[in-house]
């Protein structure tokens, strides 16, 4: 919780996981790095990173980015080729909130499947979508998957709907991506491990700098050919850092020390759910699976009122996302204490803060 410069109120910051700052062992990791050029292949502590990241998903290596829009990219770039086919869920980070860099940069068609609340979709849909051989029509290569899912409210995809998805993409001859990039929080809220969760993926990402709390960094993680492409994929969108060993030293840190804590942020994300449905808003906290909570407003008096709630919260000192102008989205974060998610539930009590405000 910081505090405000335009109120008296110490913000109260929910509008990500990212928001989070390094933590003192983090930055005296940073400090003490032993680094060299990386683009050379030279930096000790960004290899043990990439080592500790394979390690982790059950992959055979690992390639260290600057974020998770970056890893997604060069994944999926490293595994078509312009013209090809994209399978995608309707609601994917990839499609919603990565300025079609597939597209853009790839020339790859993302054609998307409806997602279902649990962030997966149908597999009886993949056999349809998937295009004839005919030189018509682009080729069908690959299939992503994102787990915990964004955009339908932080849920776990199971280790048993990833595999019946990609088995079916495989028996199609599609290759899976999986967009981890809250793979940690799904393995705490599931009690899977995360090379558990990402075994039927051909490539998987991470992001440490979301609910793990480093300032900077993605992983991605796949087989050697598969980084070895991705390494010269990187270099092409120019994602190539030198003296990288500082970043990477926090990234150990977050792998080391902030994962078995992403259950308190489990816990402070039912705790504003149950807080949000006393006050009126029409959620159910048993479907908060873990840091996230996204809250359907009523509509029945204004089609777009999540605005207009955003920006009274913020009067509060309570800062959240707007997903679109029917939702309003609450992250729980490291930073961020049940004290604080009271203390915002709170504010909102006193300020008669509802469903119809």
């Amino acid at each position: 919780m910081t505090q405000s410069q335009n109120s008296e109120l110490p913000l109260i910051d929910m509008r990500s996981d990212t928001v989070t700052r390094p933590t003192p062992a983090m930055r005296r990791a940073m400090f003490e790095a032993e680094v060299g050029d990386d683009v050379f292949g030279e930096d000790p502590t960004v290899t043990t990173l990439e080592e500790t990241a394979a390690e982790r998903t059950g992959k055979e290596a690992a390639l260290f980015v600057s974020s998770g829009t970056m890893a997604n990219l060069v994944s999926l770039l490293s595994q078509t080729r312009s013209g090809d086919e994209l399978l995608v869920g309707d609601r994917a980070h990839i499609v919603r909130s990565e300025a079609g860099g597939v597209s853009r940069l790839g020339g790859v068609l993302a054609t998307t499947l409806p997602n279902q609340p649990d962030g997966g979709f149908d597999p009886e849909l993949i056999p349809g979508a998937v295009r004839p051989d005919d030189m018509h029509q682009p080729r069908t290569t690959l299939l992503a998957l994102e787990n915990t899912h964004n955009f339908c409210g932080g849920s776990v995809v199971s280790l048993e709907r990833t595999e019946e998805i990609a088995g079916v993409a495989r028996e199609h001859g599609l290759r899976v991506h999986l967009d981890g990039a809250r793979i940690f929080n799904a393995a705490v809220a599931s009690g899977r491990s995360v090379a558990e969760l990402a075994g039927p993926a051909d490539s998987v990402t991470f992001c440490l700098s979301k609910g793990l709390g480093a300032p900077v960094g993605s992983l991605i993680c796949g087989d050697e050919s598969f980084i070895r492409e991705a390494r010269r994929t990187r270099k092409l969108v120019g994602g190539g850092m030198r003296q990288a060993g500082i970043l990477a030293a926090a990234g150990l840190v977050a792998l080391e020390e902030m994962v078995d804590r992403l259950a308190d942020d489990h816990a402070n994300a039912r705790q504003l759910a149950r807080g949000l449905a006393e006050l009126g808003f029409g959620i159910n906290p048993e479907d908060v699976q873990t840091n996230i909570v996204i809250v359907q407003l009523d509509t029945s008096q204004d089609s777009a009122p999540s605005p207009k709630l955003q920006a009274a919260l913020k009067a509060l000192g309570i800062l959240v996302t707007t997903p679109d102008r029917t939702k309003i989205r609450l992250v729980t974060h490291a930073d961020l204490s049940s004290e604080d998610c009271a203390e915002a539930l709170r504010r909102m009590a006193e300020a008669e803060i509802g469903p119809d405000s």
